[in-house]
């Protein structure tokens, strides 16, 4: 089955070094590191510190998937910025550095894949939209992701492609458009499918989403959200439908990881990974 696994953004007052054996402990077989500051920052951490957190994993039997969320690592006033979509080119270049640099990152951790996103257009802008636009975004995202797609592959690793609320690709119907206006090099690009954002954009049941999703599910993210609010909550506290979401990535031997993201609870870190754990215990068990 999938491997459970925390992503370190529910755990951001903590040293990774500390907070991957607290992990271990709670019985996570997975951490999904996402590179921040103070938190293996790509730009600052040195090589001995990227090999001592490789062999504390391998020493914890942790997997690791790499996340690019952080979300004022690269511009301390605006969250997120820059993205593929902004209008000029050396933004936009920044954005491919970061990405490159999590690829490299990820190699030298032995992860596998790296996680990433869109990003909200400029003018707020959604996919949805038509026009000239709309077009323009289309055209900056494929572009750059054409080369991001490729610094990977020279990496050795994987990259997933995660639709969020609020940015130009939110739903998981986009992220097939955006197969499709790649074309042949985008024919690698997994998916990154976070259940709680389904309850907020309304692509239900979540099951069903899973079961069409499997060939290209790549990794998964594992939150609650209220129906139509994109805030991450811990299960039972939205919409989610959790034993339907877990059944049905069984159901289709989804073999990644699975990890929670809860990045508005590390002030309660620990206690929200124990309480998640125990919800996931119960529904993954064996049953007699």
């Amino acid at each position: 089955m999938f491997t459970l696994g925390y992503n370190t953004n529910g755990l951001a007052h903590h040293r990774l070094e500390d907070a991957l054996p607290l992990l271990a402990e709670l019985g996570y077989g997975a951490v999904a590191l996402t590179p921040d500051v103070g938190q293996l920052d790509p730009f600052r951490c040195t090589p001995g510190e990227v090999a001592a957190l490789r062999a504390q994993a391998e020493d914890l039997g942790l997997a690791l998937v790499v996340e690019t969320g952080a979300r004022f690592l690269l511009d301390p006033g605006r969250k997120h910025f820059p993205t593929l979509l902004e209008e000029g080119a050396a933004d936009r270049e920044r954005r491919l550095d970061f990405l490159a640099r999590c690829a490299d990152l990820a190699r030298e951790l032995g992860a596998p894949l790296v996680s990433i996103w869109s990003g909200r257009a400029p003018d707020g802008t959604t996919a949805a939209g038509e026009g000239p636009g709309a077009e323009a975004l289309w055209d900056r995202l494929c572009a750059g992701l054409v080369v991001a797609l490729a610094r990977a592959r020279d990496a050795g690793v994987a990259l997933a492609f995660e639709p969020e609320p609020g940015m130009f690709l939110e739903r998981p119907g986009q992220y097939f458009e955006l197969r499709q206006r790649l074309g042949a090099p985008g024919e690698g690009l997994g998916l990154t499918l976070d259940v709680g954002h389904l309850v907020v954009t309304g692509d239900l049941p979540v099951g069903d989403v899973i079961r069409e999703a499997a060939p290209y599910l790549r990794n998964v993210h594992l939150d609650d959200c209220p129906a139509g609010v994109h805030l991450h909550g811990p299960f039972g506290s939205g919409d989610l439908d959790l034993e339907g979401t877990i059944s049905a990535l069984l159901e289709v031997g989804y073999g990644g990881v699975a990890s929670v993201e809860l990045s508005r609870d590390s002030h309660r870190g620990p206690e929200a990974a124990r309480q998640a754990m125990g919800e996931l215990r119960r529904l993954t068990a064996p049953r007699a």
